[in-house]
């Protein structure tokens, strides 16, 4: 069993991005999380603990992440968290390291543009079958009228609605090989 956990807090430390030799990409960084309350006495808001966690990326998550993220930067980070402890001669420590499942801006603080990556995915077979037998029903008006509508393709050709004006015809054909 693992444990999940979603935290808040600022990019403390540049993202440090490495490639395996065989290929995996790893991004992690340094994590700052400090809790805020609200001082009735003193009619402010004060700082309390800050808690220190190191997060690292794996794959695509890495190198989406090491292209968008920034020291100072306020994110959003879900993923599994794990204790370590440590030793060296003279002290004693435990570091909490979080494997990112996701991560993002928080939009609390500012706006973000985002930007899809092209992905070229191989549809297997028995999805690909299933694609087609459906597209067939529709075409044969075996289903409502208003299913055959959610299955026809939007006039700039695409059925997932992905394509963006301007969009090159190549892209939306990647995004349309997608299986979900």
């Amino acid at each position: 069993m693992t444990d999940t956990i979603s935290l808040s807090g600022l990019v403390a430390t540049h993202p440090k991005v490495v490639t395996t030799a065989e290929g995996l990409s790893i991004t992690s960084f340094r994590l700052a999380s400090t809790q805020r309350r609200y001082d009735r006495a003193k009619q402010t808001w004060v700082d309390g603990d800050t808690n220190w966690y190191t997060v690292t990326a794996f794959r695509r998550l890495a190198s989406n992440a090491a292209q968008s993220l920034a020291t100072g930067q306020r994110v959003l980070v879900a993923g599994r968290i794990r204790l370590r402890e440590w030793s060296s001669e003279d002290r004693k420590g435990l570091t909490v390291e979080i494997e990112a499942d996701s991560l993002g801006h928080d939009l609390t603080w500012g706006v973000a543009q985002f930007s899809r990556n092209s992905v070229v995915v191989s549809v297997p077979a028995d999805v690909e079958a299933n694609a087609a037998l459906v597209a067939g029903d529709a075409a044969v008006g075996s289903s409502s009228d208003a299913e055959a509508s959610e299955l026809a393709p939007e006039p700039n050709g695409t059925a997932s609605g992905w394509a963006t004006p301007g969009q090159e015809s190549s892209d939306r054909a990647d995004a349309d090989a997608l299986p979900f």
